[in-house]
């Protein structure tokens, strides 16, 4: 293998050509070198706007490519899992976009795949922990600074009601939590560093769409609590607070972190408040890099697919816990 991994697309997903394929194209161990729809025009379309050498009209065809080492899986949420498994038995490195399936079980039958397959790298695309700002917070709070860490308060929220969009089409995976939510959860596990001992949760549904609109969760970590509220129609927002005995971190863009403009922390100990600026970069980059290096170097991914699992099993807990009124152990 050269000094960059091949990489070949599933799908003209949106995530794909807007934001994940033009960051990896930047990166130093990445490179694009094949598009994939069930459309070969608009395959040969989107490869030759995005400057991608070859396209392929359909997803076997771009797997039995020899010359790809790698695939990136933006594909709906209940193709997820089918495709991957797919990709790991065509002897390709996968790195599937979040959430990992439509259930934990789901999840576990692609981890059983991966291991099946140890000269193979998996790994589900969160790509907001590899963001410089989530580090910074995660560091902030194991250094003491804002003392003991008690509890996170999480938002994140946009506005679609288009029932043509895979986001609103409940029989694939779509809905608020799938979507966003699964966002606090992570970074609350990842923050925490440990599981939630049981959630509670509550969820609002459309009465046209069938997926949820509205969910609020309370997840209780041994040491503290997580609050969070996602919704897929309310206006666009996100934030997220930290708070510690001693202090807290406030994150301004946690999630969709701008290319364009330096993303900013803040720190406050009693009254004082340090404002952290953190230096311009692509998240995307960094996730397509770290998992090329994990290649390359046949060294562990950054996020295990274990974790992953985690996280839909809090998912799913917290719709049993809106469908039975009770706290819910994960």
């Amino acid at each position: 293998m050269s000094d960059k991994v091949r990489w070949g697309i599933l799908s003209t997903a949106k995530i794909g050509t807007l934001q994940v394929i033009p960051a990896m194209q930047k990166g130093r161990f990445c490179e694009v070198t094949a598009m994939a729809s069930r459309n070969q025009e608009r395959a040969h379309q989107v490869a030759t706007e995005l400057g991608i050498p070859h396209a392929y009209g359909s997803y076997e065809e771009l797997l039995a490519d020899p010359n790809i080492d790698a695939i990136y899986n933006p594909l709906p949420n209940h193709m997820h899992v089918p495709w991957s498994i797919k990709a790991i038995e065509a002897g390709k490195h996968v790195l599937c976009e979040k959430p990992i399936g439509l259930s934990a079980v789901e999840g576990q039958q692609l981890l059983d795949c991966a291991a099946a397959h140890p000269e193979l790298k998996v790994m589900e695309a969160f790509m907001y922990r590899h963001h410089p700002q989530w580090q910074r917070a995660k560091n902030l709070v194991q250094e003491g600074k804002i003392g003991t860490l008690r509890t996170i308060q999480s938002f994140f929220s946009y506005f679609n009601d288009d029932p043509q969009n895979i986001r609103n089409q409940s029989d694939i995976g779509g809905g608020g939590l799938m979507d966003i939510g699964c966002y606090p959860i992570s970074l609350s596990r990842f923050i925490f560093d440990g599981e939630p001992q049981r959630v509670s949760g509550i969820a609002e549904y459309d009465s046209k769409l069938g997926t949820d609109q509205l969910a609020s969760a309370t997840l209780d970590f041994e040491n503290g609590t997580s609050t969070f509220t996602c919704s897929t129609q309310l206006n666009p927002y996100q934030r997220v607070q930290i708070h510690g005995t001693t202090g807290r971190i406030e994150i301004e863009i946690p999630f969709n972190a701008p290319i364009d403009c330096p993303c900013k922390i803040w720190l406050q100990t009693g009254d004082e408040i340090e404002e952290i600026e953190l230096e311009l970069c692509n998240q995307y980059t960094i996730q397509g890099d770290l998992m090329s290096q994990a290649i390359l170097n046949d060294s562990p991914v950054p996020t295990p697919l274990s974790d992953a699992i985690r996280n839909m099993r809090v998912i799913e807990a917290i719709f049993e816990s809106h469908r039975s009124g009770n706290w819910i152990a994960p």
